[in-house]
């Protein structure tokens, strides 16, 4: 996994590549929980997520936020992550032209940030968000969800409610022609601590289901 440097909106952002040589490998680009809470790419939920994607073929992109390890620049409240995010996603576009497919996945506050760049990319057909902060953040702007997606929040995650979770679930799960699934990882914090191997087990199957799906719908046409 070879260490980049790539240009964001203020400066330098460090992040760590997996290039996938099979052609045509589709892409994720995975986002980490909240810098002024100590979140960098290298979280475990975050380099689980990586390994898991890895796993099956993709390519995949980790990277710091402004001004969490070698990236340059000061924490913006969101608005510059975001900006960071499409700049990360735009360098792995530029390095797998005619990939089979782009996801974002996201942890806590990547998760919102994630969310924010599905609405501003028509191209990523599918997101993983994991312990989405429902109860800290506005998430109205998904009116309406562009893709399908998996939420995946822990049944002891002391930090963001189940309600809230579950109800930000249940409000994508009615849009028309969007499957938002929701799963409860028992016995999780927010940290997801001794359930990582739970958590990828549940999102391997997930991806694993939406892709084939998706090459069943590509044979169709």
């Amino acid at each position: 996994m070879p260490e980049i440097i790539f240009n964001g909106p203020e400066g330098r952002l460090e992040g760590r590549y997996f290039h996938n040589k099979v052609e045509n490998a589709p892409v994720v680009l995975l986002l980490h929980p909240h810098p002024q809470g100590g979140g960098t790419m290298n979280n475990k939920v975050v380099y689980s997520l990586y390994n898991t994607f890895t796993q099956r073929g993709f390519s995949a992109l980790r990277f710091n936020f402004r001004g969490v390890g070698r990236s340059q620049g000061c924490f913006d409240n969101g608005q510059g992550e975001l900006a960071d995010a499409a700049a990360a996603i735009d360098w792995v576009q530029s390095h797998n032209a005619d990939a089979a497919g782009c996801w974002i996945a996201g942890f806590s506050f990547g998760a919102w940030i994630g969310m924010q760049l599905l609405m501003r990319r028509p191209e990523i057909e599918g997101f993983i968000s994991v312990a989405p902060p429902a109860n800290l953040y506005d998430f109205s702007f998904l009116a309406p969800c562009p893709a399908d997606g998996l939420i995946v929040h822990g049944d002891a995650d002391d930090l963001v409610p189940i309600d809230a979770v579950k109800a930000l679930a249940t409000k994508l799960s009615a849009q028309r022609d969007i499957t938002v699934r929701h799963a409860l990882v028992p016995g999780a914090n927010h940290f997801f601590q001794e359930k990582l191997a739970d958590l990828s087990r549940i999102v391997g199957a997930y991806v694993d289901e939406a892709r084939k799906a998706s090459a069943e719908v590509r044979e169709a046409s």
